[in-house]
């Protein structure tokens, strides 16, 4: 399984800041593979996977966005009934706990990557093959 950088990015809560993340990102040809977004007190809160992510963590910097980089396990499912469960069971099998997921495009409409936020990323390698 393999790994992926995820960017955790903090901008103020307030209209139109995930267009402006969004569009910044594109500007500068940092394609966004996967994001989840939500509103943590008075902050917003973006959850990315880029396919640049130096790039995008200098650009998200240069606009005064704080962005934090971490590691994930990414795995890509196939679209279908019981994919995920197998996974996430192997996973806690392994004693993993997931503390969060998203999923974006696995370039294909019957595949999936779901991005894992998980306890012990080593023992998740080991447990999602």
């Amino acid at each position: 399984m393999p790994r992926a950088k995820q960017l955790t990015v903090s901008v103020p809560d307030r209209p139109g800041m995930l267009g402006a993340v969004g569009s910044a990102l594109g500007a500068k040809k940092a394609n966004i593979r996967a994001f989840t977004a939500w509103i943590e007190g008075d902050q917003g809160r973006i959850r990315l996977v880029v396919d640049k992510t130096a790039a995008a963590k200098k650009l998200l910097a240069a606009n005064g966005w704080e962005a934090i980089e971490e590691e994930v396990l990414a795995v890509t499912l196939a679209d279908n009934p019981g994919s995920l469960g197998r996974t996430a069971k192997k996973l806690g099998d392994a004693g993993v706990n997931i503390e969060y997921a998203y999923a974006g495009t696995a370039g294909s409409a019957r595949r999936v990557t779901v991005y894992l936020g998980v306890s012990d990323i080593k023992a998740a390698l080991k447990a999602a093959r």
